[in-house]
């Protein structure tokens, strides 16, 4: 028994680190790269997978506990995990979208961008 405890702490750390590896790619995304697509597509990305993560962490102790337990606010607190990273998961990337069309609008250019076909799409 105390095997597999152990793997789901494992597993539960795991996740919590993968998370907190990809948060820290989009901090970096956002301070290095030149222009606003750039950075919003390291922002999207990496905070997406990191706070899928983070969820799955936290999933993973919720679901220890209730099986352990069959207490129901734990099953409750997977539910609302579960919700929140497919809330997140589309309003994220839908940001994203209206952020880059509105920049693009504004006239911010890629920056050393070889290409743009958005280019005559704006008006």
């Amino acid at each position: 028994m105390s095997l597999l405890l152990f793997i789901w702490h494992a597993l539960m750390w795991l996740f919590i680190a993968i998370g907190l590896f990809f948060n820290s790619l989009g901090v970096f995304g956002i301070l290095r790269f030149p222009d606003v697509y750039t950075r919003l597509h390291a922002d999207t990305k990496a905070t997406t997978f990191g706070t899928i993560f983070t969820s799955l962490a936290v999933v993973i102790y919720g679901l220890g506990h209730w099986l352990k337990t069959a207490d129901g606010q734990y099953g409750s607190l997977v539910l609302h995990t579960l919700i929140a990273v497919v809330v997140l998961a589309i309003t994220n990337a839908t940001g994203a979208h209206a952020i880059a069309r509105a920049a693009l609008r504004r006239g911010h250019q890629p920056a050393r961008a070889v290409v743009n076909k958005l280019e005559d799409s704006t008006s």
